[in-house]
């Protein structure tokens, strides 16, 4: 990898001292045993810009801060690339910056069937939540006729699903003007700024502007029942060499989830939340209660994959003109050898 493309890219915890401190800490995750420490795994994971300060670092933030990395053998590093598209996440196994990825189905898909040898192995977020969220004067959807909507990527899901909603409201795809901005925290500045009239948000984000007298006009799960939003995804040729890695990634993801759905551990969740998004803890609160009161399937139960979710994502992109018939089958973009050997079905 070429010097300035090295410079695109900033580390966490790879300083010298940070460094002891992990490997110090990994050996008493680790039973207290420095052999077993001094043969942790490296793994480095590339996480979205804009996922940082999103609901959707979660799994992954509660795994690190609660030592679920360490305890499997790992010696975990988050990998986060500048603003840019989503394809900057799979540029990263690509140019060996990363090793494992946070991606959105929709981009994967794409890059596969560009070529790209990357596949998933653990699911991260199935059904989102995200708002339709407008300025304080506009009172419906209709009313978004003519204004300026910012969208994220045409061809991902966020933008699917929210050309979708809006069409369910009688407004269709020329009936409006679209800026593209990538991740929520983006998409909320557009918005509070007045340059947006409306914008979909995710959590918590959605929650906050709520609170400050912005209009909530629908949301994605009237028109996206079924979905899978976000996974882990690898290079297939990577992973044929450190299929152990990648179990012992999977053990740890799925010990967040479990962790993250644990009403005595519901505190400590609410505590990432507020420090790794910025959020209150009242808004910590209301996202948890979004997603488990009642339980609406947002999250996996253990990092498994939802095949049928992601035939919808196909079936949109399709619906979409982002993919030509005959529609590729779900089965291609996914790998489920590495939750098998973790337990997970």
């Amino acid at each position: 990898m070429n010097a300035a493309l090295r410079g695109r890219w900033k580390w966490r915890g790879c300083g010298p001292w940070i460094f002891l401190a992990q490997f110090f800490l990994a050996a008493v995750w680790l039973n207290g045993d420095p052999d077993v420490a001094a043969q942790a795994i490296p793994l480095r994971y590339a996480q979205a810009y804009s996922a940082m300060r999103s609901i959707f670092s979660l799994p992954v933030s509660i795994a690190d801060r609660q030592g679920f990395f360490h305890r499997e053998g790992l010696n975990f590093h988050v990998v986060v690339p500048l603003p840019g598209g989503a394809d900057r996440m799979l540029d990263s196994l690509h140019d060996d910056t990363a090793d494992v990825t946070h991606i959105a189905t929709a981009f994967l898909i794409r890059a596969v069937l560009n070529g790209s040898d990357a596949v998933a192995i653990a699911g991260e977020f199935n059904n989102p939540i995200y708002s339709l969220i407008a300025r304080p004067q506009v009172k419906n959807i209709t009313d978004l006729k003519g204004k300026l909507i910012g969208l994220a990527d045409e061809a991902g899901t966020i933008t699917l699903s929210t050309r979708k909603l809006l069409q369910k409201h009688g407004v269709s795809n020329g009936d409006f003007r679209v800026k593209t901005i990538e991740g929520t925290p983006a998409r909320f500045t557009c918005l509070r700024r007045g340059d947006c009239e409306a914008v979909p948000l995710g959590q918590p984000q959605d929650l906050l502007a709520l609170n400050d007298g912005y209009q909530l006009l629908g949301l994605s799960t009237e028109v996206v029942p079924d979905f899978l939003y976000t996974v882990t995804a690898v290079r297939r040729r990577w992973a044929e060499t450190h299929k152990t890695a990648l179990v012992r990634y999977v053990r740890a993801l799925a010990a967040a989830f479990t962790f993250i759905r644990d009403p005595a551990k519901r505190n400590s969740v609410i505590k990432t939340i507020v420090e790794t998004t910025g959020a209150t803890e009242a808004i910590a609160k209301q996202t948890l209660g979004l997603y488990f009161e009642p339980e609406r399937g947002v999250l996996p139960k253990k990092a498994e994959i939802n095949l049928k979710g992601l035939e919808q994502v196909i079936a949109f992109m399709g619906e979409a003109g982002n993919l030509t018939p005959p529609l590729p089958a779900a089965e291609r973009f996914v790998d489920l050898q590495y939750l098998h050997a973790a337990g997970i079905k």
